[in-house]
């Protein structure tokens, strides 16, 4: 999962913690809420903590923790009780030879896969995942909405994206395996970030590589072309909890969080991030807005 240029500003009083060992449950009832080291999933880890306040759980936060390598191990051994995850990549993260792509199929082989202290609630919709994205001007220029619209023109176009899609089956190799597309040319640029926002704005590329929940996907009128081939593994936010922390009032709680949020909501939080809004204001707003701050 890339993480946001624009959003590594220092936006949170959040403690770095390098070691899962070093926090443990103060209180046999208290779940305490983990996050990885990038904005997107503080945010979605306080909105977990907010929801579950709200229904009288007892509930703490170590925010900021690290990387999956350091914060699944500290899943397991009880440091932390409850993350939010992605999919995929989690899925990749415990099974290397996955080749579920398709968001039901990712689901499905993560179930699987999740070690037996582990539970995986409902799903959510929302997606922080890859896209291959062209200009509003461009998209109606060409008629596109699905990726595979591009086989007319795509010879005619520049993509745009980091080095490693030259070489990925997730980037320019898959384009071709999978949907049939040779480009004009490819022009290396950074994972998501301002070079390729300003190339594909200026109509240097006409696609590239981005990431669904950029704020800069509404405010500089982007499309996310429909991955109808599912050549990008699904990445869809679902809580993990440990199984000896799970109830009735947890599972209802956050599973009307995951039914609720969307890909959408997450591009506009995201954005109000990046405008240093407290992750705490974001999150409240955004269980406001759904009724679930009560």
């Amino acid at each position: 999962m890339k993480l946001k240029n624009l959003l590594t500003v220092a936006l949170f009083s959040a403690v770095v913690v390098h070691a899962p060992a070093v926090f443990a449950a103060e209180a046999t009832g208290t779940i305490i809420i983990g996050s990885a080291d990038f904005p997107e999933s503080q945010l979605i880890a306080t909105i977990y903590q907010q929801a579950l306040a709200a229904k009288h759980v007892k509930v703490e936060t170590k925010l900021n923790i690290g990387s999956r390598e350091v914060y699944m191990p500290a899943l397991l051994d009880g440091s932390i009780n409850l993350i939010p995850e992605y999919s995929g990549a989690t899925l990749s993260y415990l099974d290397e030879k996955a080749q579920a792509h398709a968001p039901e199929d990712v689901a499905a082989a993560l179930a699987k896969a999740l070690p037996a202290k582990i539970k995986m609630l409902e799903i959510s919709s929302a997606q922080d995942s890859d896209v291959l994205a062209v200009t509003e001007k461009t998209a109606k220029k060409f008629n596109l909405k699905d990726i595979s619209d591009l086989s007319p023109v795509a010879k005619t176009l520049v993509l745009g994206g980091p080095a490693e899609w030259k070489t990925r089956r997730e980037g320019v190799k898959g384009l071709n395996e999978v949907y049939g597309l040779t480009f004009k040319n490819f022009k290396v640029l950074d994972v998501a970030g301002p070079l390729t926002l300003s190339a594909l704005t200026n109509n240097q590329i006409q696609a590239a590589d981005m990431t669904s929940t950029d704020p800069a996907m509404k405010t500089k009128n982007l499309v996310a072309l429909t991955d109808s081939k599912h050549l990008f593994p699904a990445q869809n936010i679902v809580p993990l909890i440990a199984k000896d922390k799970d109830s009735a009032v947890v599972e209802q709680t956050l599973n009307a969080v995951s039914k609720q949020l969307t890909t959408s909501d997450l591009i506009d939080m995201n954005g109000k991030l990046a405008n240093f809004v407290s992750v705490d204001v974001v999150a409240k707003e955004w269980l406001t807005q759904h009724g679930l701050d009560k």
